[in-house]
């Protein structure tokens, strides 16, 4: 049996109207999370099966203060050919020459976040805007779980097969 235009419409509807915390992922044992003075190795192995990783200030308290993604590797992992002729501050974060040590290194700290109780349709506009797949979800700066546009295509997927939106 086939939604109709009408079904579709309202199951949309309602799917945007849903909060982040409806959706998201709140284990945090089963996010990609590290301290940030952890090893650059310890960074590596992550990603070596992570696309990502949330980088926060210390486990006791969670702050979320960075996220180290495979594209900020790469600047890491590239040879470094400094031209005597570089205007600005050059990016000096490199493996080759011993300047990465810790998460804290190689992390980004401008971090495009969004909170539990938004709704889906404005976290989507904002992954759309800033062209991203993956938002934490932060709660008085605390981490406390993630959404993934992978999620939330699952979610939808499953509601259009008669599941519940809410449903695990």
């Amino acid at each position: 049996m086939r939604f109709s235009l009408d079904m579709k419409n309202h199951l949309i509807a309602d799917f945007y109207e849903l909060t982040v915390e409806k959706l998201m992922n709140n284990n945090l044992w089963d996010l990609p999370i590290i301290e940030k003075n952890e090893d650059i190795i310890n960074v590596l192995n992550i990603l070596s099966g992570r696309h990502h990783i949330w980088v926060i200030n210390n486990k006791k308290k969670k702050e979320l203060i960075g996220v180290i993604t495979e594209h900020d590797m790469l600047a890491t992992l590239s040879p470094k050919n400094f031209s005597p002729y570089v205007f600005g501050v050059p990016d000096i974060r490199s493996l080759q020459y011993g300047t990465v040590k810790t998460a804290e290194d190689v992390m980004s700290t401008k971090i495009i976040t969004c909170k539990p109780d938004e709704k889906i349709i404005d976290i989507l506009k904002r992954m759309k805007k800033y062209q991203l797949r993956r938002l934490p979800v932060v709660k008085n700066k605390k981490l406390i779980g993630e959404i993934t546009l992978h999620r939330l295509i699952q979610k939808y997927y499953k509601a259009t097969q008669y599941h519940s939106l809410e449903e695990g």
